[in-house]
């Protein structure tokens, strides 16, 4: 079935094997039916490969490196748990996070505290336990200095936080003026406070902005040493993009795609969706992030950091969680419409955040029909939620499924890992939130799981 005369356009995803395992496995109806709704499975290995990319890139360049998880692009203990066990940190921005974080094996010293306007309490804990604290505000940095000359157990260790020049609108970090008055507040505190160095908050993908920015931090180490600070550390946060899809297939869907091939006839600018195909995503991208020449300098990055004896800290969610998941949702009802059909499924868009950002999660669902033998061709459908509400779609675009759905089949979600399936969630309507499952692969001819201890 065609709309507009043309094909519908598609946006395949990449091939993951370990998440076909589990699509052939015949575990999904059975977790359906033992939840009676939606769930999210969790694929670790995928993490571990990930991190262990990133470390490796690092070593490979022979910068002195860190990686934090960015925890809010996932709640799962899992991922964690993980990180702990790969040699990373997690980056944390609340009092939950923090103990969260601490309660499934990571240090103290390990933790980094990001976000704005911080709670008391949230500062009080980094101090005591020796966390790194991106310092947002001038009554912020005061606010650790007291807190570390009240517990006298040891100093607050601090990154300045630095408002990009590129985004004088941020909400984030502080301005020229307000560093000058950071830094000089930073000597005056002497041993109560340790300042480490600088980090920033940068919108976008864009490589050579971020390079820019870190050759600026590193000058910014340089001359506070001459302060008698530390200043040996920088923090890029993250902003390392992943590919969900190829680069013919994102391309083509992005020329492709218009207001027809959407229920409702509903419009996106292609600018608000994410760029689901990066020409290098993921550890790629770290390396050639290292590699780039910042402007007004002679070399690229790795070689200014190793030069200026700069550790470089990163700060990665999505990048971390690449291919380490995905959400499954059952068909309710089928509703036909003119030349397409609209499925309602047991869940809620809150499931898939991108829909509440102006924006659409593009990458094809998967079908999984519960008779196999069904009727074959292709059969455009939208997927709606189960709310009263109009806008509560999973997917306004019409998907070419190559299977005829039914009420009792299950839509897969793939690779949402990474922000989608959590960071929005609500128990809108009284509707119980998701569970997550976490899946064992490991030398098993059919994959075993368990609840994430995240789970309540």
């Amino acid at each position: 079935m065609a709309v507009n005369s043309r094909p519908l356009p598609t946006l395949p995803v990449l091939d993951d094997p370990a998440a076909e395992q589990v699509l052939a496995s015949g575990l999904l109806p059975e977790l359906a039916y033992a939840f009676g709704g939606p769930f999210h499975f969790l694929l670790p290995d995928a993490f571990d490969t990930n991190l262990r990319a990133m470390q490796d890139t690092l070593a490979a360049a022979e910068v002195d490196g860190f990686v934090y998880f960015a925890k809010k692009a996932n709640k799962a203990a899992v991922f964690v748990e993980r990180a702990a066990a790969g040699g990373a940190g997690v980056d944390v921005a609340s009092v939950a996070e923090f103990r969260e974080a601490l309660g499934h094996g990571v240090r103290g010293e390990h933790l980094v505290v990001t976000g704005p306007a911080k709670d008391p309490a949230l500062l009080h804990l980094a101090v005591q336990h020796g966390a790194l604290v991106a310092v947002d505000a001038l009554d912020e940095l005061d606010a650790l200095a007291t807190a570390a000359l009240t517990g006298r157990v040891r100093p607050a260790r601090i990154l300045l936080r630095v408002l990009p020049p590129a985004q004088p609108h941020s909400r984030f970090g502080l301005s020229q003026t307000e560093l000058a008055t950071a830094l000089d507040r930073c000597v005056q505190a002497g041993d109560a406070v340790r300042m480490e160095g600088f980090s920033f908050h940068l919108s976008g993908y864009a490589l050579q902005p971020r390079a820019d920015l870190a050759a600026h931090l590193v000058d910014l180490c340089l001359k506070a040493r001459v302060q008698g600070l530390e200043a040996s550390r920088i923090s890029i946060g993250g902003g390392l993009p992943i590919s969900y899809s190829d680069a013919d297939s994102w391309h083509t869907f992005l020329a492709e795609q218009n207001s027809g091939h959407y229920h409702a006839g509903k419009t996106f600018h292609t600018g608000d969706f994410y760029p689901y195909h990066s020409p290098v995503a993921g550890a790629a991208a770290l390396a050639a992030l290292l590699a780039t020449r910042p402007e007004g300098h002679e070399q690229p990055l790795a070689a200014l950091l190793k030069e200026a004896g700069v550790t470089l800290l990163l700060e990665p969610g999505r990048a971390l969680l690449h291919q380490a998941g995905a959400s499954v949702f059952r068909i309710r009802g089928v509703k036909d419409r003119d030349g397409y059909q609209i499925l309602t499924v047991d869940g809620t868009s809150l499931s898939l955040s991108e829909q509440w950002f102006n924006s659409e999660y593009l990458p094809d669902p998967i079908l999984l029909p519960q008779d196999p033998a069904g009727p074959a061709g292709t059969f455009p459908a939208s997927v709606g939620a189960a709310t009263c509400l109009e806008s509560d779609m999973l997917t306004w675009r019409k998907i070419p499924l190559h299977s005829q759905p039914r009420t009792g089949d299950l839509l897969v979600y793939p690779n949402t890992a990474g922000y989608q399936m959590d960071s929005n969630e609500s128990p809108f309507h009284d509707l119980a939130l998701p569970p997550k499952v976490v899946i064992d692969q490991t030398d098993r001819p059919r994959p075993r799981w368990r609840l994430d201890r995240h789970f309540t």
